[in-house]
């Protein structure tokens, strides 16, 4: 099968940064699926990846979105038949999904939404998923909770920003505060459907102040380093925050006079670790592709960049880096 990796670890400008060969169909294990990939979305995780992992053995697969039909079952299979059309975010620890065909744990797998063409559905799995369990898991909101309260979301405009704004608003009663600092970045932040948008090139904390509100979470999604100060200053005493960038360090003994709760969503340690509520991911997936289908959630997608090659996905990788992507950018399988 064709599939597009790198065998070493480096800049993306670099001539074989990124390439296209040939390798074997993947073998599965009881619970895979093996997907004929049909589209794929980049994500900063993959652009991190390529940039740093060394490949331990020959070229390294990398992509975490997709969306295709599934061609085969593994023995254990009970979710899925051959020719559903699926979505997911794979397993970091496996082959990724730049590939003609993919192999991936069917309790990690959604319906793919019947509105959305593949690419677009691709553009959904991994950011859903991450927005999803740090909303409901890591911040611990109830579903129609949130009445009363608010929520800081640093980064309004990026993949998961994007759409955990909508489930914020769709699915919770809090008041959702997002950050945006371009004249692009703000209009997108409002058709996600923030009810205030403020600056993360300025004041946090002075800004909240003007708009009279006392986060009671905080989503920091991009830039915490620069940020983690301003939080402690601006979140409500026994608030709660969530991180999912890779900051140096970060003080937290800042946190105790407030009594405040920190957490990281990774939305591949239920893969990584197969955990026993790893199925949770099978379950959530579902639900977004129904509220997808419903016209409930609208699509993150601004960006189709054309067919899988090597040249389009040096493109996606390039507007990754740039820090300057908003939504998220897709591609068509080959």
């Amino acid at each position: 099968m064709k599939a597009i990796g790198y065998n070493q670890a480096g800049p993306i400008n670099a001539p074989e940064s990124l390439i296209e060969f040939e390798t074997e169909t993947p073998t599965l294990r009881a619970h895979d699926l093996l997907v004929e990939v049909r589209g794929i979305s980049v994500n900063p995780v993959d652009v991190k990846v390529r940039a740093s992992s060394a490949p331990v053995n020959g070229t390294k697969i990398i992509g975490y979105d997709a969306a295709g039909i599934v061609k085969k079952v593994g023995t254990s299979v009970s979710k899925f038949k051959v020719g559903d059309e699926v979505f997911y975010s794979g397993d970091i620890t496996r082959a990724g999904t730049n590939s003609e065909f993919h192999a991936v744990d069917e309790r990690i797998v959604g319906k793919k939404p019947k509105s959305l063409d593949f690419a677009e559905a691709a553009g959904f799995p991994l950011t859903s998923i991450t927005a999803w369990e740090l909303l409901f898991d890591s911040l611990g909101i109830k579903e129609g909770g949130g009445e009363g309260q608010s929520i800081l979301i640093i980064g309004g405009a990026g993949g998961v920003g994007s759409i955990l704004i909508q489930l914020a608003k769709k699915l919770t009663k809090l008041t959702v505060i997002a950050t945006a600092s371009r004249e692009d970045t703000v209009s997108w932040t409002q058709k996600m459907g923030a009810d205030h948008i403020i600056n993360h090139r300025e004041s946090l904390v002075d800004q909240l102040k003007e708009l009279g509100l006392e986060p009671t979470y905080v989503a920091s999604l991009t830039g915490t380093d620069g940020h983690f100060d301003s939080i402690i200053e601006l979140i409500k005493p026994r608030g709660k925050v969530a991180f999912i960038d890779d900051p140096k360090s970060l003080d937290i003994l800042a946190g105790k006079r407030k009594a405040l709760s920190f957490s990281w969503e990774f939305m591949f340690t239920r893969s990584m670790f197969e955990t026993d509520d790893i199925a949770q991911q099978h379950e959530l997936l579902n639900r977004v592709s129904e509220m997808i289908d419903a016209g409930i959630l609208i699509s993150t997608v601004t960006n189709n960049l054309g067919k899988l090659n090597v040249e389009n996905l040096k493109k996606a990788h390039i507007m990754q880096e740039s820090g300057r992507a908003i939504g998220k950018n897709v591609l068509a399988t080959f």
